[in-house]
């Protein structure tokens, strides 16, 4: 076993029970669906830390021949790991008939869940910069794929307007099938 595997055993596990968490949410949410109105603002919620974490499951991988096996990288990893699943886990209530409207919950967790997300990227990204150097802003695309999630993460955060929110989400959300056309 190379020392990836053994780093990536660890991270893997962890960022799958992230999505199943996330999976199981959604699917708490809809059997309750006829008492409970899910609302766009969680859904857009959900699919933006869905899409995060596969994105860093990909990064992962692409890392794979420059990530050393040493404490810092499998204690950072934990913490990285454990950030997106403790973030899948505040997407949805554990008993969504308790909420009346799942936009209350996402008006209470939101933060939390963005901000969890946020710090996995700048983890990612100091991760990146210190492996193989940060990406340069000398082209739109870089620019946009990759730097405009930091303030628009940002703006989701710390904007008291749900509407704001949402429009965040789904820029941030857009990204990812951007980065992956756009070449």
């Amino acid at each position: 076993m190379s020392g990836f595997e053994f780093i990536f055993s660890l991270f893997g596990l962890i960022l799958g029970l992230a999505l199943a968490e996330g999976l199981g949410g959604l699917s708490r949410a809809l059997k309750a669906s006829h008492r409970v109105r899910i609302g766009w603002p969680t859904a857009l919620l959900g699919l933006f830390v869905s899409c995060d974490v596969v994105t860093f499951w990909m990064y992962g991988w692409s890392l794979r021949d420059l990530l050393p096996l040493s404490w810092p990288v499998l204690f950072g990893g934990f913490i990285v790991t454990a950030l997106y699943f403790v973030a899948a886990s505040l997407v949805f209530p554990d008993e969504p008939e308790a909420w009346h409207d799942l936009n209350a919950h996402f008006d209470a967790h939101r933060r939390k869940v963005i901000g969890g997300v946020f710090l996995c990227n700048v983890a990612l990204l100091a991760t990146v910069g210190w492996l193989h150097g940060l990406p340069a802003a000398t082209s739109i695309r870089t620019v946009i794929v990759a730097w405009s999630f930091f303030p628009v993460a940002l703006l989701a955060i710390w904007t008291k307007d749900r509407r704001v929110a949402c429009a965040c989400l789904i820029w941030l959300i857009a990204l990812y099938p951007l980065s992956a056309v756009w070449h």
